[in-house]
């Protein structure tokens, strides 16, 4: 543990130095709560172990797949999926990092996800706003223990959560965060292609129809590259589901939908959600396991974290919500495309809570910058009509006075 320590006041540093850079251009950067976030993720990383080490894990199996590697080389490792993971993984392997350090190494990119996902969302909605009666919602939204909890091992979570949330704060301004489009780009393809396409899908949508005027030029560019990156790229987003030589995509996609979700449902913990109506299928995957149906005492903690979950989403379940989504800006209408899309793919092959308590972590945070935005959105306007009001008041003060 001695080297868990050690990187732990690395990355401390480290971190330091990334907020001295970030707070030249955005003065709202708040080192103290950031600070505390890495904390309370490292607490995470401590949780995740102790589960680990009592629990069928795939980080173990990581671990074990870089041991017996016969060394042929690290770029032998560069692929799509899983091996995308080791690739990442050895080369910290070879200089010696035992499977703690490792653990704790990809704990810390789960962190940079929560920091670029804390820059995403203060950048656009300067506003606090108050939950459950004195709640400040955006400081629970960094500290839900789920989305700690699977972004703090070596695997797929932390560094597929860090590459979706630089995505989203670079494509904010991108020709100024060029590199970190490109490069949160390539590590959300190469861990899981089929996101990197709800992504690219999303990107566009939101580029194409949001309140912003953004020149026809730009629109175009975005369009014809992300649509072009997803052409030269079907055949490995395929791949993720073996369609890449199908010849009938929506009968291939069924039967592969429904074999993977018979196998995820023999794991344990499964529900049958093949017979399940389509909304309930999407509540399944958002908002259970829910008290009832907890599979362990992990079930129950994060029960009560669903519950929460349930309670935010019925404050966009509204008409005014429709209206506003309308007329919401391109990041707003892109979150929302990426959340739907990913929640409506993974209901069809999710039979299993462990795997969709997991799964989700990805996806959740889309959501929550909608509703926050969508709140924000809603004070806002109270502020300006109170505003207008009081100026009327004070021109018909003076007319009086006159």
């Amino acid at each position: 543990m001695i080297g868990v320590f050690f990187l732990f006041i690395l990355f401390f540093i480290l971190n330091q130095v990334f907020f001295g850079v970030y707070e030249k251009s955005h003065a709202f950067l708040d080192k103290k709560k950031l600070n505390l976030l890495y904390i309370y993720h490292c607490f995470f990383f401590g949780v995740y172990s102790w589960y680990a080490y009592n629990n069928p894990s795939d980080s173990h199996r990581y671990f074990e797949d870089l041991i017996t590697y016969d060394g042929a080389g690290w770029f032998n490792l560069f692929g799509t999926d899983t091996t995308f993971i080791k690739f990442l993984a050895y080369p910290f392997f070879q200089i010696g990092f035992s499977y703690d350090m490792l653990m704790f190494s990809f704990a810390w990119l789960g962190y940079l996800g929560f920091f670029y996902a804390y820059l995403f969302f203060k950048e656009k909605i300067p506003l606090d706003i108050k939950v459950f009666k004195n709640v400040d919602l955006f400081t629970l939204i960094l500290f839900f223990p789920n989305m700690h909890f699977w972004t703090a091992s070596l695997g797929k979570g932390a560094p597929i959560f860090f590459g979706l949330m630089m995505f989203t704060y670079a494509i904010i301004q991108p020709k100024k965060r060029l590199f970190l489009l490109i490069l949160s780009s390539l590590i959300i393809f190469y861990i899981r292609p089929h996101v990197f396409m709800f992504v690219a899908v999303g990107a566009v949508l939101g580029n194409m129809s949001g309140k912003e005027k953004i020149p026809l030029w730009q629109k175009t560019l975005v369009f014809i590259g992300l649509t072009g990156v997803l052409f030269l790229a079907q055949d490995k987003i395929l791949g993720v589901m073996g369609l890449q030589n199908s010849e009938n995509l929506i009968e291939d996609f069924q039967a592969a939908s429904s074999e993977n979700a018979e196998d995820l449902r023999s794991a344990g913990s499964g529900v049958d959600m093949a017979s399940y109506p389509l909304p309930f299928k999407l509540f399944t995957f958002w908002f259970r396991p829910l008290f009832v149906d907890a599979p362990n005492m992990l079930g129950i903690i994060i029960s009560v974290e669903n519950l929460i979950y349930l309670l935010l989403f019925f404050k966009i379940l509204s008409l005014k919500f429709i209206k506003f989504l309308k007329r919401s800006p391109a990041l707003v209408k892109m979150s929302f495309v990426i959340f739907l899309m990913a929640s409506f793919a993974m209901t069809f092959v999710m039979s299993n809570l462990g795997i969709i308590m997991r799964q989700k972590s990805m996806v959740m945070y889309f959501l929550f910058f909608v509703i926050y935005y969508y709140l924000a959105q809603q004070k806002y306007d109270r502020i300006v009509k109170l505003r207008k009001r009081r100026k009327r008041m004070l021109e018909a003060k003076e007319l009086v006075s006159l």
